[in-house]
């Protein structure tokens, strides 16, 4: 990895980006008000190497300064989760427009932003960069607990209290932004969607019948305009997840 001058008085900032469309407008805002560098974390999950595809695809696509690759081992040995455990099939989407994040699903992976945000506040450090940002939603999600702002806010004192200078800004610009108005910035800032990956289980075509997928296809709709990637199956959108519906709370 070589490291590049820096082009002006632009400040640094590294984004976790992994591949995703919530990733990519997280990253399309970085590209606008930063010189951003991508890290991207392997982790064993089933699609590693086609989410890393679109990661790099989506760094280049918005001109990010760099992009480091990082393999890390320990969830797929661990396993405990669908995403990363082969013995843990990943489940489909309720069906029916129900709502979706009610509860922890099979796909959480114990603890994992905390291993991508170590990562990437090291490499800020070195970077002296002094903003990291990630695309973490808890509007519309699958309900996992490192998407929860609480989170965010206990590892940023952690960042205080555990590097050189304290000065690290971990953000979140997404966080509190329903799936649709995901999808309406990064149409507003020209966000290269196509290039995304968010499928939990197909590599060369979207099942469109995970959470990850049922979600993304709803933002679209909801959004009223047409995902661009390739689905095996399209679900029709129905309550955004966390909703209550007329049997019951989300």
């Amino acid at each position: 990895m070589i490291e590049r001058e820096q082009i002006g008085h632009r400040e640094r900032a590294v984004v976790c980006l992994s591949g995703g469309m919530d990733s990519c407008v997280c990253a399309a805002l970085a590209a606008r008000d930063y010189d951003a560098y991508a890290l991207h974390c392997s982790y064993g999950q089933r699609t590693e190497e086609r989410e890393a595809e679109a990661a790099h695809a989506v760094a280049d696509a918005l001109g990010f300064r760099d992009f480091l690759r990082l393999r890390l081992d320990l969830f797929r040995r661990i396993g405990g989760s669908a995403l990363t455990d082969v013995r843990i099939d990943v489940p489909e989407a309720p069906g029916d427009g129900a709502a979706i994040g009610a509860e922890i699903p099979v796909t959480y992976v114990p603890f994992r932003n905390a291993h991508f945000l170590s990562a990437a506040v090291s490499w800020a450090e070195v970077l002296g960069a002094k903003t990291v940002l990630i695309g973490a939603v808890e509007q519309d999600s699958s309900g996992y607990p490192d998407c929860r702002p609480a989170y965010y806010e206990a590892f940023q004192e952690l960042i205080r209290r555990g590097t050189r200078e304290g000065d690290i800004i971990v953000k979140t610009p997404l966080i509190h932004m329903h799936k649709r108005e995901i999808v309406a910035l990064g149409l507003e800032l020209g966000a290269p969607l196509e290039l995304t990956w968010s499928c939990y289980s197909g590599s060369e075509v979207a099942c469109g019948v995970c959470e990850s997928c049922v979600l993304r296809l709803r933002a679209f709709e909801q959004a009223g305009v047409k995902d661009p990637i390739r689905y095996a199956t399209r679900r029709d959108a129905g309550p955004e997840a966390g909703e209550t519906n007329e049997e019951g709370a989300a």
